[in-house]
C-alpha cells in the first residue's frame, strides 16, 4: 500500500511539474504533450494491473495536480495556458494513430471518461470558481475533439445534461462556457432540445456576452434565421456584430428570402455603430457580391427586388460606391440605350426616331445612384478646392473635374436624347414605370441653361402634367383610377419626380408657379364650365395639389393665369362639394394645402373643411381631419377660430375645464364650437358612414395622430388650456386600449371558419367568380392575399383574460388554457384548425388545374407556412403531417411549393413528441369532425414528403388600385407556446428588461427584485471574463 501511495505521489509530482512548465509559454505545449502522453501510456505497459485501474490511477493523479487551477478566481494568462494545454491533452488521448503503444486508445478512453466525470462533479460545486473552470475545460475539450473520437453515448448524455443545468447558472461566464460546450451538439437532429433551449434562453438572457455566444452557436435553419436576424437589433454592439458574422458564414444569399435580405442590409448599413455597419458591408461585399454575384452590383440588385425595396437598393449602391467597389468602364454609359440613326452629313434624318433599348429596374436604379454619387462627389471636391489653397486645392479641383467629365460622358448627350429616352419608357407601359421614374430623377443633373434645351424640357414637363390619370374599366363598365387617386401619376414618388424635374427646368423665381398655374387654368376650364367628368376633376386637382405642395410662397401665385381667389372659388370649393367621393378627397387635400400657404386662412375654406369633417363620409372626413389638424398646428388654434368669429379673448381660457358638446346632426350649430372641441367630439362618434377607407384607416386614428402631435408640441400653443391636456391624453389612452377582448376568442373561431369562405369569394376565376383584365385580376388576387394575412394576424393576436369587477375572470364557453397570462384557445379556434381547413381545401383540387386554381392553391399554401402549431396539440400535428401528403400530391408540379411543404413537414416532425407513432383512424375522424372537414386520408401511410429542391422565385409587384389595402409587412406576434416559428420577431421586450435591470442596479445596491435567486457572489462574475472571449467565440463558431 505504501509503495502504491509513493508511486502515486511521484506521478502527481511529475504531472505537476509538466503543468507548471506549460504556464510560461504556448511554445512548450507540443513537447510537454509528448511527455504527459508517455506518463499515461507507459503506465499501462509497466503495470500489470487492469487497464481501467491504470487509467483511473493516472486520472486521479492528474485531477489532484490540476486542483489548484480550480481555485483561481481570476483569469491570468498563465492559467489560460494551462487550461488550453489540459484540453488539448484530453482531446488527444482519444485519437492515437498507428500501432505505437498498442492499447493506448483504450487507456485514453478510460482517462477521458474519468476526467470528464471529475469535471461534471466539479461543475456542481458551490464555489463559482470551481464551476467556472469545470465548464471552461469541458467546453474546450468538446470543441477540440476530432470528429472520429470514440466516446460512449451515455457519457455524452451525462455531459449534455450537466451543461444544460449550467446554462441557468447565475454567473454569466459559466453560462457562456456551458453554451459553448453545447454548441457542437446543436446541429444534431437527435438533440433538437438543445436548439429549443438556446432559442428559449436567448429571448430572456440579459448578459450581452452570453447572448453573443448563443447567436454564434445557432445552426443555419429556417427556425433559427428569424431569431438571428432579430439579434441585428440587439442593444449590444457585440451581439449585433455576431449576428451579422453568423449570417455571413452560415447563410448563403440564395437561402434567404427577398424580405430577409433587405431587412439584413437595411438594419446593418444604417446601424448606429460604425463597427457593425462595417461588418454588414463585409458580409455584402465578400459573401454576397463576390461569391454569389461575381462582383456584379446589378446581379446583387436583382436579388433585392429594387422595385419593392427601393430604399434598400439605394443604400446598397451608396455603400458600394463609398467603398470603391463599383468600377465604371469606358464603354458603360446611358447613351448605349439610345441608338440613333444618322445620315452621312451627321444630321439625324427627319421622321427617323432614335431606337431605344429599354432599361430593367436594376439598371435604372444603378445609373441613378451612380450619377447622384458622382454629382455629390464633384460638388464636395469643388467646395474643398475653393476652401483650400496651393497644391491641395489643385488636387481637389482635378478630382472634381474628373467626376464632372465622367458625369457628362454617362448622361445623354443632349436634352432631346434624354426626353426621347424617358418618353420611350413611359410609353412602354406599367412594367417600365419604375425605370421611368428613376430616369425622371436624372433630370436634376442635366444643364438647362441653353434656351433650346430648356424649351425642349419645358415641353416635356407640359406633356407630363397634361398626361391623364391611368385607369381601368371593371366588369360593370365603370372607370377605376389606378393608384392612390390623390397624387399626379397615382403615387407620391412619381409626383415628386415630376416636380423635381419641373423645378430644375423652371428654376427662375416664380417661373415654376407660372407654368403650373397655366396648366391648371387649362385643365380647370371644363370643371369651371361644369362639363368635366370625375377623372378630369381629379386630374386638375392632382396638378393643383402638386403646385400648392411645392410653391415657395403665396406671393408667387398672384398675378398668374388664374388668381388664387379664383382658384379657390372656381375649383377647390366646388370640388369639395362634388358628388364623387374621390373628387371630394382630392379637393379637401388641396384646401388644406391652400390654407397652409395663406397668411391667414380664409373663412370659406375653414367652414368647408369643418362641414366636410362633420357631414362627409369616412374617407372625406379623414382628409378634412388631417387638413384641419395641419391648419391648427401651422396657424394656431386661436387664429383658426378667430377667422370664423370665435374670439378666445372673450372668455378666460385658463378656466376651461371641459369640452363643449357637439351634435353632428346639426351642422349649422357646430360653427359656434371651437375647432379643437369639434375634433375632440369625433372620438366618440361611431357612424362615419359605410364607405370603406384605404388601409382600414379610421377617423379616430387620424384624430389620435393629430392630438398626439398637439400634445407633444403643446408649449407652442399657449392658447390651449393646460387643464384640457389630461382630457386629450386620456382619450388617446382609451383609444389605444379600446378593443375589447372578452369576445376575441369567439371572433377567432369565426375567423377560422370563415377564412376559406372569404378566400373563395374574393379570388377571381374560381367558384364562378368573375375575372377581368390582367391588371384587374392581379389587383383582386392581391386584395385577397392581404385579406387572408389580415385575418391570420387577427387570429394570432394573443388573448388575455379580462377580469370582472369582483376580480373573477370572464370564462368562455370554449375550452382554453392560460399560459404566461394569455389565453390559449382550442385547436378549432387557432392556427391548428385553420391549417387543417386550408389543407382540406387544397387537397380538394386535382393535379390538373386552371391558372386561377393554381394561383389560389399557391396562395393557400403560402398561408400554411405562416401557421404556428403548439406542442400540446399532438393529435392535430400528426393529422397535419398526414394531410400534407395529399397537399403535396395536389401541387406536385409546383416545385417551390413542394419544397416549402417539405420544410413545414420537417418542422412538424420536430415538434411531434412521438414521430414514429401512427395516428389512429378514430382520432383523425374525431378531429376532422370537430372542424367540419372531410378528407379522404389513408392514416396508415407514412408521413413523407417528395424531394424537390428548387430556389424561390421573386415576383415584381404591380401597381395597386387606390381602394386596395397595402400589404402589412409587420410580423405577427408569436404565442409563448409556439415552437414552429417562421416570421421574424422583435426583441424589444428583452432589451427593455435589460435596460431596466441596468438602471435599477445603478440606483440601488441593497434591494433588487429578481426572478431567480441571486447571491452576493454574482457581482464578481466579471472576474471570470477576459478580452480573449470575444475572439475565441468567433473562432469556435466557425
Amino acid at each position: 500500500m505504501a509503495t502504491e501511495m509513493d508511486a502515486t505521489e511521484k506521478l502527481i509530482q511529475k504531472i505537476s511539474k509538466i503543468l507548471e512548465e506549460t504556464k510560461t509559454s504556448n511554445a512548450t505545449h507540443i513537447r510537454k504533450l509528448k511527455d504527459l502522453s508517455l506518463l499515461l501510456f507507459s503506465k499501462k505497459s509497466s503495470n500489470q494491473s487492469p487497464q481501467n485501474s491504470d487509467s483511473f490511477q493516472f486520472a486521479s493523479a492528474f485531477c489532484k495536480s490540476l486542483t489548484p487551477l480550480f481555485l483561481f478566481q481570476r483569469r491570468p494568462a498563465s492559467a489560460e495556458r494551462v487550461v488550453k494545454f489540459v484540453s488539448v491533452f484530453a482531446a488527444s488521448t482519444t485519437a492515437r494513430d498507428g500501432n505505437e503503444n498498442e492499447g493506448a486508445g483504450v487507456a485514453g478512453d478510460g482517462f477521458m471518461e474519468d476526467f470528464l466525470r471529475f469535471l461534471m462533479s466539479a461543475s456542481l460545486a458551490a464555489n463559482k470558481s470551481v464551476r467556472f473552470r469545470a465548464c471552461q475545460i469541458i467546453s474546450e475539450i468538446i470543441l477540440r475533439l476530432p470528429d472520429d473520437a470514440e466516446v460512449s453515448n451515455e457519457l455524452w448524455d451525462e455531459v449534455i445534461e450537466s451543461m444544460k443545468l449550467r446554462i441557468a447558472d447565475k454567473v454569466p461566464a459559466i453560462r457562456t462556457f456551458a453554451v459553448r460546450a453545447l454548441s457542437r451538439f446543436a446541429n444534431d437532429t437527435e438533440n433538437s432540445d438543445i436548439l429549443d433551449l438556446f432559442l428559449e434562453v436567448l429571448a430572456l438572457e440579459q448578459n450581452a456576452e452570453v447572448r453573443k455566444t448563443i447567436v454564434l452557436a445557432l445552426p443555419p435553419s429556417n427556425a433559427t434565421s428569424p431569431t438571428i436576424i432579430d439579434c441585428t437589433l440587439d442593444m449590444s454592439e457585440s451581439v449585433r456584430k455576431a449576428a451579422f458574422c453568423v449570417l455571413a458564414n452560415k447563410f448563403p444569399l440564395q437561402s434567404l428570402s427577398i424580405k430577409l435580405r433587405t431587412v439584413i442590409l437595411q438594419r446593418g448599413l444604417a446601424d448606429r455603430s460604425a463597427a457593425v455597419a462595417k461588418v454588414c458591408l463585409k458580409l455584402m461585399r465578400d459573401e454576397w457580391l463576390s461569391k454569389c454575384c461575381n462582383d456584379d452590383p446589378i446581379e446583387l440588385l436583382k436579388y433585392l427586388d429594387v422595385e419593392t425595396y427601393e430604399v434598400v437598393g439605394e443604400s446598397v449602391m451608396e455603400a458600394l460606391l463609398r467603398d470603391g467597389l463599383i468600377k465604371l468602364h469606358g464603354d458603360q454609359s446611358i447613351r448605349q440605350y439610345i441608338l440613333s440613326t444618322f445620315g452621312e452629313d451627321g444630321e439625324e434624318p427627319e421622321n427617323c426616331p432614335a431606337s431605344i433599348q429599354l432599361m430593367e429596374p436594376e439598371f435604372a436604379l444603378y445609373w441613378k445612384t451612380v450619377l447622384s454619387f458622382l454629382q455629390s462627389s464633384s460638388n464636395a471636391k469643388g467646395s474643398d478646392a475653393a476652401s483650400t489653397m496651393g497644391a491641395e486645392a489643385a488636387v481637389y479641383a482635378a478630382e472634381a473635374s474628373d467626376n464632372n467629365d465622367l458625369l457628362e460622358r454617362i448622361l445623354p448627350a443632349t436634352v432631346s436624347d434624354y426626353v426621347v429616352l424617358v418618353r420611350a419608357h413611359i410609353d412602354a407601359g406599367p412594367n417600365y414605370r419604375f425605370a421611368s421614374r428613376q430616369l425622371l430623377l436624372l433630370g436634376a443633373m442635366l444643364d438647362f441653361s441653353d434656351s433650346t434645351s430648356r424649351k425642349v424640357a419645358s415641353a416635356f414637363v407640359q406633356d407630363l402634367l397634361h398626361r391623364p390619370l391611368d385607369h381601368e374599366v371593371d366588369d360593370e363598365g365603370n372607370r377605376v383610377i389606378i393608384g392612390d387617386g390623390i397624387n399626379l401619376g397615382g403615387d407620391r414618388e412619381w409626383a415628386g419626380a415630376v416636380s423635381s424635374l419641373a423645378k430644375k427646368v423652371h428654376a427662375a423665381a416664380g417661373e415654376f408657379e407660372k407654368v403650373f398655374l397655366a396648366v391648371v387654368e387649362e385643365l380647370a376650364t371644363p370643371c369651371r364650365e361644369r362639363t368635366a367628368d370625375f377623372m378630369q376633376w381629379m386630374h386638375s386637382l392632382a396638378v393643383t395639389g402638386l403646385l400648392l405642395e411645392n410653391a415657395k410662397s403665396f406671393y408667387w401665385l398672384q398675378g398668374k393665369a388664374i388668381e388664387p381667389i379664383e382658384l379657390l372659388q372656381s375649383l377647390l370649393l366646388p370640388g369639395a362639394k362634388h358628388a364623387h367621393l374621390d373628387v371630394q378627397r382630392v379637393a379637401i387635400r388641396c384646401l388644406g394645402l391652400f390654407g397652409l400657404l395663406e397668411k391667414k386662412p380664409s373663412e370659406e375654406l375653414l367652414k368647408q373643411l369643418r362641414l366636410s369633417f362633420a357631414k362627409g363620409p369616412a374617407p372625406v372626413s379623414i382628409m378634412a381631419c388631417k387638413a384641419l389638424i395641419d391648419l391648427v398646428m401651422w396657424h394656431g388654434p386661436q387664429e383658426v377660430d378667430r377667422v370664423i368669429g370665435l374670439d378666445h379673448s372673450s372668455k378666460f381660457q385658463g378656466d376651461k375645464m371641459t369640452i363643449d358638446l357637439v351634435d353632428f346632426s346639426k351642422a349649422d350649430e357646430n360653427l359656434n364650437v371651437e375647432l379643437l372641441d369639434l375634433l375632440y367630439a369625433g372620438f366618440d362618434r361611431n357612424n362615419w358612414g359605410d364607405v370603406e377607407t384605404e388601409e382600414n384607416e379610421t377617423v379616430q386614428a387620424a384624430l389620435g395622430e393629430g392630438f398626439a402631435k398637439i400634445l407633444l408640441l403643446s408649449e407652442n400653443y399657449p392658447s390651449i388650456p393646460a387643464a384640457l391636456h389630461p382630457l386629450h391624453l386620456a382619450k388617446l389612452i382609451k383609444l389605444y386600449f379600446s378593443n375589447e377582448t372578452k369576445d376575441l376568442q369567439r371572433w377567432t373561431k369565426h375567423l377560422s371558419k370563415a377564412f376559406i369562405l372569404v378566400m373563395r369569394s374574393m379570388w377571381p376565376g374560381i367558384y364562378g367568380n368573375a375575372g377581368g383584365s390582367a391588371v384587374v385580376v392581379s389587383n383582386m388576387r392581391k386584395r385577397a392575399v392581404q385579406a387572408s394575412r389580415f385575418m391570420l394576424q387577427m387570429m394570432q393576436a394573443p388573448l388575455y383574460p379580462k377580469p370582472t369587477e369582483n376580480g373573477v375572470e370572464i370564462c368562455s364557453t370554449q375550452p382554453t388554457e392560460i399560459v404566461d397570462g394569455s389565453l390559449q384557445p382550442s385547436f378549432e379556434c387557432s392556427d391548428e384548425g385553420l391549417g387543417i381547413r386550408i389543407a382540406a381545401e387544397v387537397a380538394s383540387f386535382t393535379t390538373k388545374k386552371t391558372l386561377a386554381e393554381r394561383s389560389y392553391v399557391s396562395a393557400l399554401c403560402r398561408i400554411l407556412d405562416l401557421l404556428h402549431f403548439r406542442v400540446s396539440e399532438q393529435g392535430v400535428i400528426k393529422l397535419m403531417r398526414k394531410v400534407l401528403n395529399r397537399v403535396a400530391e395536389t401541387v406536385s408540379t409546383e416545385k417551390d411549393l413542394v419544397k416549402e411543404l417539405k420544410q413545414m413537414a420537417e418542422r412538424l416532425k420536430s415538434v411531434d413528441k412521438q414521430p414514429e407513432e401512427e395516428l389512429l383512424e378514430d382520432q383523425a375522424k374525431l378531429i376532422m369532425g370537430k372542424l367540419g372537414v372531410n378528407i379522404n386520408l389513408d392514416v396508415d401511410s407514412p408521413a413523407a414528403m417528395p424531394q424537390t429542391p428548387a430556389p424561390p422565385q421573386s415576383t415584381r409587384p404591380s401597381r395597386t388600385r387606390r381602394q386596395a389595402r397595402h400589404e402589412d409587412s409587420s410580423d405577427e406576434e408569436d404565442s409563448p407556446t409556439t415552437v414552429v416559428q417562421t416570421a421574424p420577431r422583435t426583441i424589444g421586450s428583452r432589451s427593455q428588461r435589460a435596460s431596466k435591470t441596468a438602471a435599477l442596479t445603478k440606483m440601488t445596491t441593497n434591494v433588487a427584485v429578481r426572478i431567480v435567486e441571486v447571491d452576493d457572489e454574482e457581482g464578481e462574475g466579471s472576474e471570470m471574463t477576459s478580452e480573449e472571449d470575444s475572439d475565441d467565440s468567433i473562432h469556435y463558431a466557425e
